[in-house]
This record gives C-alpha cells, structure tokens and sequence, in this order.
C-alpha cells in the first residue's frame, strides 16, 4: 500500500521537478519588427498608398463640399422638383464617398496584412531557431501576450532573435 501511494506521488512530482529545470524565455516583438528591413520597406509602401488614397479623399469631399455650397446657395431659387433632384445627386454623392472610405479602410488593412505576412514568418522562424538553440521550452511574447510576472529566470532573448535576423 505503502508503494502504491509512493508511486503515485513520484506520479505527480516528477512532472513537477522538469518543470522546475525547464528554460522559459521571452522577448519584446515590437522591438525587433520595427528594426526587420522589410518592416521599413512595408511601412514605406503602406504611407505611400495611404497618402494616395488620402488625396483622393480629400479631393471627391471637396467636391461634394462645392456641390453642397452651391445647392445651399441656390435652393431657394430652384423649382421644387430641380431642387430635389440635386439634393438626391448629392446624397448619392455623400453614399459613395462614405463607401469610399470604407474600401480605403479594408484595402489599407489587407495590404497591411499582406506587406506583414512575411514579416510575421521571419520572426517567427528566428524564434523557433534561437528557441531550439537555447533550449527553452516556450518564449512568450511580452507584445503579443501580456504577461503579469516574468520572474528572473525567464531568459530575454530579444537580443538573440534580433542577431538571428541580422539585426543590430
């Protein structure tokens, strides 16, 4: 009975004892993308693409700003039916600029998404590498995952991965 009992505690305590022995480490992602070359290329691409669908914007809500001036100037002065027609034309305006903005926004975010992918894959093959090359069991990303303690044995290996990348 005595062994049975023995037994199962060993059951229970040697999982514990790897435990203890085991090698976590962490890292910061924000600090290591920002400095990744290819980030600064898609960051590059993603401002220039912003700008461009920026200046559309501005110039189709100057036009229908201009449009809608005008009505306001001249609605008084319109028979009822002309006046209500150029105020439908200027909804249908304002319906497609508002549409507008929302193909901007989910094309900027799938191109993000896009320039990130590799980003994103890189980063993680290097952690992989630098985790199987230090022995670690997980490396918990402090960016990605917010953590409440990292006790002093945990391993930053930021540094690590970003020499992994070639970066300084």
């Amino acid at each position: 009975m005595l062994r049975k009992i023995a037994f199962v505690i060993a059951m229970f305590a040697l999982p514990l004892g790897v435990m203890a022995q085991a090698k976590f480490g962490h890292l910061r992602s924000s600090e290591i993308i920002t400095l990744m070359p290819k980030f600064t290329e898609a960051q590059a691409k993603l401002e220039a693409m912003g700008k461009q669908y920026q200046s559309e914007l501005e110039r189709t809500e100057a036009e229908l700003n201009k449009k809608y001036q005008e009505f306001l100037q001249q609605v008084d002065s319109l028979p009822k039916n002309i006046a209500e027609r150029r105020q439908k034309e200027i909804q249908d305006m304002a319906q497609r600029q508002e549409q507008f903005q929302k193909d901007v926004q989910q094309t900027m975010q799938q191109a993000h998404n896009k320039e990130m992918e590799p980003i994103s894959k890189d980063l993680n093959a290097a952690i992989e590498a630098v985790g199987k090359a230090e022995g670690v069991v997980y490396i918990f990303d402090l960016d990605r995952m917010p953590i409440a303690y990292v006790g002093a044995q945990s391993i930053d290996l930021t540094a690590k991965v970003k020499a992994q990348l070639g970066i300084k």
